[in-house]
C-alpha cells in the first residue's frame, strides 16, 4: 500500500494516523518532492476509476492561473489534464492511497482510508 501525501495537509496527517492506529504497512510518497509521471498518474486514475479532473484541486491558485475550470472535461482533453497534474503536482487531490488489491481511493475521510485498509488486509 502506498499513500501520496503533502505533509502540510491535515487530511493527509489524519489518514496516516488511521493507518498507524491500525498497524498498516504502507509506503509514503511525498508527491510534491517525488512528482508522479504522466504514466503514474494514468495508472492511479485507472485504479481509482476516475478521470483527471475528478482528482484536480481546482481552487488552487495554479488551477486558476491555468484556467482549469474552463477546460473541457472529455476524452479529447484528458491528456492535457494529466500533463497539468504532472507539471503542477500541487493540483493533485490528496491523499491518494493505492491498495494491495490493485484499487485506489482518495482518502479524504476516515471511511475512505478504512476502505483502502480493508482492500489491503490479508
Amino acid at each position: 500500500m502506498e499513500i501520496w501525501i503533502n505533509p502540510a495537509c491535515s487530511k493527509c496527517r489524519s489518514a496516516l494516523s488511521v493507518l498507524d492506529a491500525e498497524g498498516a504497512g504502507y509506503t509514503v510518497r511525498r508527491y510534491l518532492d517525488d512528482v508522479p509521471s504522466q504514466d503514474e498518474i494514468r495508472g492511479v486514475l485507472a485504479r481509482l476509476g476516475l478521470e483527471p479532473w475528478d482528482i484536480t484541486r481546482t481552487q488552487e491558485a495554479e488551477a486558476k492561473e491555468l484556467g482549469l475550470k474552463d477546460w473541457p472535461r472529455d476524452e479529447s482533453a484528458r491528456d492535457r489534464w494529466i500533463a497539468a497534474l504532472a507539471e503542477h503536482p500541487k493540483l493533485i487531490q490528496r491523499p491518494i492511497i493505492t491498495a494491495d488489491d490493485g484499487s485506489a481511493v482518495v482518502g479524504r475521510t476516515e471511511e475512505a482510508v478504512r476502505d483502502a485498509l480493508s482492500r489491503s488486509a490479508g
